[in-house]
């Protein structure tokens, strides 16, 4: 019955750089349109396991199925084309740029035109420009962020600017966002818009899977929870389950 429910199934997933283990036999299932936080101390495999679903490694063993499709292995614009979408830590937005633009820029990675399309059926290319502006206005009412859309991103705080990114990545209407320490650097305010955000996409249909040290932001927003120990998984489960582990209260969040 698992299997069936999973829509991302991580399956003795493992990687190697030379001699160093960075992840190791980790096994996890994300339910449909749930929020699955992976959290652990720095060096506990956290990003390799987030570059190996985003397709930037390849896993040195084990796989990545993607509703039912494996996905490891493949590179990171393949992995796109199947409906995953990635925040970065870093924003990288353009800063001359207004927020809606930038935006824009996830919404026509949802499906770029061909060369010869774009020159030989101009009206189809405005057409898909329509349609690309249609999605960055919903990504951009889903995230909150309205009354920043005519505004340079150069203008706006950083908290401002992460939800800009959240939204650039939703764009792109994903089945699976993939978010990268979302609430690095944000303070509390700002950390409760991203978290409305977020439980938004998420009751839009995505599916997220994010990466965050962050550990009450996780406990409150996410629905399943896997923490991350030298490159093992030590528990997952619903937050509660896993905040009173005894394995993870020794190994990471304390007494």
């Amino acid at each position: 019955m698992a299997e069936a429910l999973a829509f991302l199934r991580l399956v003795g997933l493992g990687k190697r750089f030379g001699g160093l283990t960075a992840l190791a036999d980790v096994d996890l299932e994300v339910p449909r349109q749930e929020i699955c936080g992976v959290i652990g101390p720095n060096g506990a495999g956290k990003s390799t396991l987030f570059n190996i679903v985003a397709g930037a490694y390849p896993p040195s063993t084990g796989e990545a199925v993607l509703d039912g499709t494996r996905i490891s292995g493949l590179p990171s614009h393949k992995v796109a084309t199947m409906g995953v979408a990635r925040a970065f830590q870093l924003v990288n937005l353009f800063g001359t740029m207004s927020v809606a633009e930038n935006v824009m820029v996830g919404a026509e990675r949802h499906d770029r035109l061909k060369l010869w399309q774009a020159i030989t059926h101009l009206s189809g290319f405005a057409a898909e420009r329509r349609q690309a502006a249609e999605r960055a206005a919903r990504a951009i009412e889903l995230v909150g962020i309205g009354h920043l859309a005519p505004l340079p991103v150069s203008q706006i705080t950083y908290g401002q600017q992460r939800l800009v990114a959240t939204a650039r990545a939703l764009a792109a209407e994903p089945r699976l966002l993939l978010l990268d320490e979302p609430a690095a650097g944000l303070a509390g305010p700002e950390i409760e818009a991203l978290s409305a955000a977020i439980g938004r996409a998420r009751d839009a249909g995505a599916t997220v899977l994010l990466v965050e040290h962050n550990v009450d932001f996780v406990m409150r927003l996410c629905d399943h929870v896997a923490v991350l120990h030298f490159g093992r998984k030590i528990a997952d489960g619903p937050p509660a389950a896993v905040r009173s582990s005894e394995a993870v209260i020794e190994a990471y969040i304390g007494r």
